[in-house]
């Protein structure tokens, strides 16, 4: 008779199973996302380059204003998590609703906001006085999309609070096929340029908000939670959100500044940094995967009272995102003769951008334990630390970055504040997971 396998290797393989299911799904559903500028900017790029432009300053615009309120995915995936843990689906769904009205509502007010406003935010942005016109319709018209954008949001978070990776990537899949075709019909087949751009991706956005909204409320229904708003659960959804808000603004300001910086070096320079950023970006997509399997596997153990199942999920989760992490950093340095021609043909870029492309490749491990533990602590719902860790972080890349152009060293030496700030935070992130301070207990925190 074969013997069961010992119990930590039984554990690994269980652990490993659920980081898999969880986390590719996640990846599919994340690299769809900025597939819909991608679409955008292609079929408005053959209307004219102010046009382009136009867009790309909007868009930049969108994404800052939908990016700041990503808690609404982050800190709905660990309150439901933690309930689906404690064997209440009824209030993981009710915790998922409050989420959603407040996504409604933040969306509200965005709209409130940008309307009015759109000349002028076009302006600030710096966009030329030939884009300005198609930035602010694109933008204008794109805002309404802005509650159906934070509606998935939520709704993403939810469905991964409830182990449920898949639907999100089902539902971003046909998002893009649907904005892709839309933005076609629409800006060529009835001629309504950037103006049929902008429809078709608020028509897209609205329809991947029903369908999200199909799923909870079948789920609510099924489990007998209300659908009606509730004060005191929104109020406590953006209380859950606020420091995780703190967190996201922190990191946005560091890559502010990274860009700036980058700008002030001159032009070869400022174009190889956006090609590294852009590399950055999309290893970022990666490593996001599995820190999203981590919110919604630590909030469940923690909702069932599991500390130690927690403990080793963790365990486990690290030592995939430093695996994950020198993989990636071994295909990027494999991959660094063509890649960089791909973007630009100018051997001063290229030469610019190979010592700072180096060292990105060679830390992504630290990358991929400052995403893993960052996903760790979000699915404990340690929001407050987070924040303090990430202001912490600010504070110490802030000055180094802003004395690059004074001390010399140029685009490498931005690019070692970006590593040295990526040190920082796995540093106060490891800290807090070893402590133990992270574990707490029960269906709510």
């Amino acid at each position: 008779m074969t013997q069961a396998p010992p119990a930590p290797e039984a554990a690994r393989r269980r652990h490993d199973r659920e980081i898999v299911a969880l986390a590719v799904p996640a990846f599919g559903a994340l690299v769809a996302e900025p597939l819909f500028v991608m679409a955008d900017s292609a079929i408005v790029g053959h209307l004219g380059t102010a046009q382009l432009a136009g867009l790309g300053v909007a868009s930049a615009l969108l994404t800052t204003a939908v990016s700041v309120f990503v808690f609404l995915a982050y800190a709905t995936t660990a309150a439901v998590a933690r309930r689906v843990g404690a064997g209440d689906l009824r209030a993981a769904i009710r915790q998922g609703m409050d989420g959603i009205w407040l996504a409604l509502l933040l969306g509200a007010v965005v709209i409130a906001v940008v309307l009015p406003t759109a000349p002028a935010l076009v302006e600030l942005f710096g966009a030329s006085h030939t884009a300005a016109p198609y930035a602010t319709t694109y933008l204008r018209i794109s805002s309404l999309g802005i509650p159906a954008m934070l509606i998935v949001l939520a709704s993403t978070g939810v469905l991964r609070g409830l182990q449920d990776t898949k639907t999100p990537l089902y539902v971003a899949v046909g998002g893009f096929v649907a904005n892709a075709a839309l933005n076609a019909g629409l800006v060529y087949g009835a001629g309504l340029g950037i103006a049929g751009s902008a429809w078709g991706t608020v028509i897209a956005q609205f329809g991947m908000a029903a369908v999200y909204l199909f799923v909870v409320v079948r789920g609510a229904r099924k489990h007998g939670a209300s659908l009606r708003p509730d004060a005191a659960g929104i109020r406590a959804c953006a209380q859950a959100g606020a420091p995780l808000l703190v967190r996201t603004l922190s990191l946005r300001t560091i890559l502010m500044i990274a860009t700036a910086v980058a700008a002030r070096l001159g032009d070869a320079d400022m174009a190889a940094h956006q090609i590294i950023l852009s590399l950055w970006s999309l290893l970022a997509f990666a490593l996001d995967a599995i820190a999203i399997a981590g919110q919604a596997i630590i909030g469940r153990h923690l909702g069932a009272n599991d500390a130690q199942g927690a403990r080793e999920a963790c365990r486990r989760m690290v030592q995939w995102g430093i695996a994950s992490g020198v993989v990636l950093g071994l295909l990027v340095i494999a991959a660094r003769p063509i890649f960089l021609p791909l973007f630009t043909n100018d051997s001063a870029v290229q030469n610019t951008a190979l010592p700072a492309l180096v060292l990105v490749a060679v830390s992504q491990p630290i990358s991929g334990v400052v995403f893993v533990l960052d996903g760790v602590l979000m699915g404990a719902g340690d929001g407050p630390y987070l924040a303090w860790a990430m202001l912490l972080t600010l504070a110490l890349f802030a000055p180094v970055a802003v004395l690059v152009p004074t001390l010399g060293g140029g685009l490498t030496a931005l690019w070692g504040a970006m590593a040295l700030m990526m040190t920082v935070r796995m540093l106060t992130l490891w800290l807090r997971s070893h402590s133990g301070r992270w574990i707490v207990t029960g269906a709510t925190r």
